[in-house]
């Protein structure tokens, strides 16, 4: 049974998913569906989701295990090389994993990253410079690049 805890954060409610290997998903959510589970890894998540918060964190260190197929993996790793306060463009994305005709692919595996904020899918805009989708809304999106750029 996968572990389970919940941050309250200045842009919502995240729910922590994670199993022995490490987390698996940090997501928003509007409800709490079920009673938290803990294990170390959310407890570690929990931890330095705060402190990211609080601004007194830039990266994390942290075991994750997302599921996804490989060429989403790979992407989700590049997505992690994207420094705090920074942003790229697909186009970027698909340069670093080797393959510059691959924006459209990067964009659907950077839309169905499982783990927000620590795979920072939030850093990623458009080539105009513009927002672009993002899971928990372009409000939160915004709200997270702000947070960044004022640290």
């Amino acid at each position: 049974m996968e572990a389970l805890d919940y941050i309250t954060t200045p842009c919502g409610t995240l729910a922590i998913t994670a199993n022995e290997q490490g987390v698996t998903s940090v997501k928003f959510i509007e409800l709490f569906t079920q009673q938290p589970r803990l294990n170390s890894h959310t407890s570690k998540a929990k931890k330095q989701l705060m402190e990211y918060f609080e601004g007194t964190r830039k990266q994390f260190s942290l075991p994750l295990a997302p599921q996804g197929t490989p060429f989403q993996m790979t992407v989700w790793q590049a997505l992690k090389s994207i420094e705090f306060g920074a942003v790229a463009s697909y186009l970027d994305v698909a340069k670093m994993i080797g393959n510059a005709n691959a924006c459209r692919a990067v964009g659907a595996a950077n839309g169905r990253n499982p783990i927000s904020i620590l795979v920072p899918c939030h850093r990623i805009i458009g080539s105009t410079g513009k927002l672009t989708g993002y899971a928990g809304g372009l409000t939160r999106k915004q709200w997270l690049l702000d947070h960044e750029n004022s640290q």
